[in-house]
């Protein structure tokens, strides 16, 4: 009898409690845990993009798999003041419990995984210990999160990246055993081993190297999680990368993943939003009024090409689409208001989004500052950062002298042309885009937008 009990034990809790790590468990018939992700500072939903698509192209099922856009995105200097268009630990806490509530209603399941890149797994880890989270989430993974600080000040601040202040202090009490996990919910931490810019010895990301910081690389690790050292990643890598999603996909369902990349869709169907900024401060807010084109570009391009091949007008929604796209066409993304446009060139999009969000970026010091050649545009990496001796960006075949050397630490880099080129192609990787340069950055702004 002891031993019939104790089988039955075993089963009831094989059913209540998802094993994450080997198997994804369905609950009561519902499928596959959801998966939610969670981005970081300033950032968007859409920089999940890649990543998503891979769990898809991997069999996870795409009505699992949800994305969290923070109202506003951007950490205050202060934690304890509230800061107009900036938002508090709280803040993002509440949004992520809101979200994660509407999504465990919406998919009938009991519990998630949630999935934080940098801040994104401050805010996981607070929803956790604060907000009760503990009891809908299964396992986290926290992606470059700076757990113990991007600085430990002398004079603790309240600032949220302080590891001396009082927020990552409370969030870094150990347990009895010694533990910095929340009981009852599998952790997993993916850091660099040296060149992720938030975990560095010394402030060389801000240009003071000769500064210590108090952190080391291994502040990200947090003791009772698992913890994986990505070699050579710098800090967005460490959620964006296919080497990042490998070890998620890995993490949750207990299988490694069959591709590294995106399954092609035919004619993909892409929608999304556009959003702003408030003065220097992105936000994830719906901008009324801007008036978006769609150009299809590059060799494929037909005659046709100089009329759009989608157009509308945002409303106070600030959505957009959805458009069907050619999963081999290079695109432009002509973003205009208030006598502006900003064009974001885009390389062939493999599979249907509705995060496609756009941001109509404002016109930074560098652009009106720095002398205009005959030709300009700006190089951008939402989902990971630039360095020339690591991942050398080519423009027209010869590597960019004006990409930023050294550590990772940069997101994007504006390139002049000596010469009055109409087309240039841009290539990093495996990704090629053909950008038509700006002649006056301030009324133009013309981005070659890379996905990887």
């Amino acid at each position: 009898m002891p031993n019939m009990k104790k089988l039955i034990a075993i089963l009831l809790l094989c059913f209540v409690a998802p094993f994450v790590g080997s198997a994804v468990a369905a609950e009561t018939g519902s499928g596959p845990l959801p998966i939610i992700f969670v981005h970081g500072n300033g950032d968007d939903a859409a920089k999940w993009i890649p990543i998503i698509w891979l769990f898809e192209s991997n069999g996870y099922p795409a009505d699992r798999l949800f994305a969290i856009r923070f109202t506003d995105p951007s950490a205050g200097t202060n934690d304890a003041v509230e800061e107009p268009f900036h938002s508090s630990t709280t803040d993002e806490a509440a949004e992520l419990s809101a979200f994660v509530t509407r999504v465990l209603i919406q998919t009938h399941s009991r519990q998630v995984v949630l999935v934080g890149s940098s801040r994104g797994g401050l805010d996981i880890r607070n929803y956790l210990q604060n907000g009760g989270g503990q009891h809908s989430v299964a396992a986290a993974i926290l992606c470059g999160t700076p757990n113990h600080g991007v600085m430990v000040s002398a004079r603790p601040t309240n600032n949220e990246f302080d590891g001396g202040g009082p927020f990552l202090k409370a969030l870094n009490s150990a347990y009895p055993d010694g533990s910095e996990v929340v009981p009852g919910v599998q952790m997993m931490t993916l850091r660099s081993d040296k060149l992720d810019k938030y975990a560095q010895p010394t402030a060389i990301a801000f240009g003071r190297p000769e500064t210590a910081t108090g952190v080391t690389y291994t502040g990200p690790e947090l003791k009772g999680a698992k913890n994986v050292v990505l070699v050579g990643e710098d800090h967005r890598e460490l959620a964006f990368s296919p080497e990042a999603f490998a070890q998620m996909f890995q993490f949750i369902t207990g299988k490694e993943p069959k591709i590294l990349a995106p399954v092609e869709e035919q004619k993909p169907v892409v929608s999304g939003l556009i959003t702003s900024y408030a003065g220097a401060a992105p936000t994830n807010r719906a901008l009324a009024g801007v008036h978006l084109r769609i150009y299809a570009v590059g060799p494929q391009a037909d005659a046709a090409a100089e009329k759009p091949v989608y157009e509308m007008t945002t409303n106070s929604t600030g959505a957009w689409g959805p458009f069907t796209a050619d999963q081999h066409q290079n695109y432009e993304f002509d973003l205009e208001a208030d006598g502006r446009h900003v064009r974001f060139f885009k390389a062939p999009i493999p599979r249907s989004t509705s995060l496609l969000n756009l941001r109509f970026m404002p016109v930074s010091p560098e652009m009106t500052t720095t002398a205009q050649t005959s030709r300009s545009f700006l190089v951008a990496r939402p989902q990971g950062y630039f360095s020339r001796e690591r991942d050398p960006v080519s423009v027209n075949g010869e590597v960019s002298a004006e990409e930023p050397p050294g550590l990772p630490n940069r997101d994007s880099f504006l390139v002049h042309l000596a010469k009055p080129l109409d087309r240039v192609e841009v290539r990093l990787r495996k990704e090629t885009i053909e950008v038509r340069p700006s002649e006056d950055l301030s009324k133009d702004l013309s981005i070659a937008d890379f996905l990887w």
